[in-house]
C-alpha cells in the first residue's frame, strides 16, 4: 500500500527555517544532506521517523521565491492550541490567525506563518 512520505518547500534562509520548524513547531530533524554538485541542501523534519515529513530545500544560489497562490498550507495537530500559540508568539512566531473555532463550526484552529511566508494551520485535537 502507498504511504505518504513528505511535502517539499523551498526556503531562502536555511538556518532561520530550521529554527522555526524545530523551535516553534517542535519538529525533529531526521535527515540533513548537502549536495555540493547540485548546490542544494535537503532537511527532513517530522514528529516521527516513519511518519510524514516536511522537506526543506535550500538552493544555495537562490535568495528568494515567489509563493504561488495554489499552495494552501501545512497542518499540525496540538493538544492545547492556546498554549501552543502563546508559546509560539513568545518565541517570535508570527500568528496570522488567532486561535478560535472555524468560521462554519468544527475544530479550533489558528495559523502561523513560517519565515518564508508559508502558512501553518494549527488544529486543536478533539478529545
Amino acid at each position: 500500500m502507498p504511504q505518504f512520505a513528505h511535502t517539499m518547500i523551498r526556503v531562502k534562509d536555511l538556518e532561520v527555517s530550521k529554527a522555526f520548524y524545530s523551535d516553534i513547531l517542535q519538529m525533529q530533524i531526521f535527515k540533513e544532506k548537502e549536495y555540493p554538485t547540485g548546490k542544494f541542501t535537503l532537511v527532513f523534519f517530522g514528529y516521527e521517523e516513519k511518519g510524514p515529513m516536511v522537506e526543506l530545500t535550500y538552493n544555495w544560489e537562490t535568495h528568494g521565491y515567489t509563493l504561488g497562490d495554489a499552495f494552501g498550507h501545512l497542518a499540525i495537530c496540538v493538544e492545547d492550541i492556546f498554549a501552543f500559540c502563546a508559546e509560539a508568539k513568545q518565541k517570535g512566531a508570527k500568528v496570522v490567525r488567532e486561535p478560535g473555532p472555524m468560521k462554519h463550526g468544527g475544530s479550533s484552529i489558528a495559523f502561523l506563518e513560517d519565515p518564508d511566508g508559508y502558512k501553518i494551520e494549527i488544529i486543536e485535537k478533539r478529545p
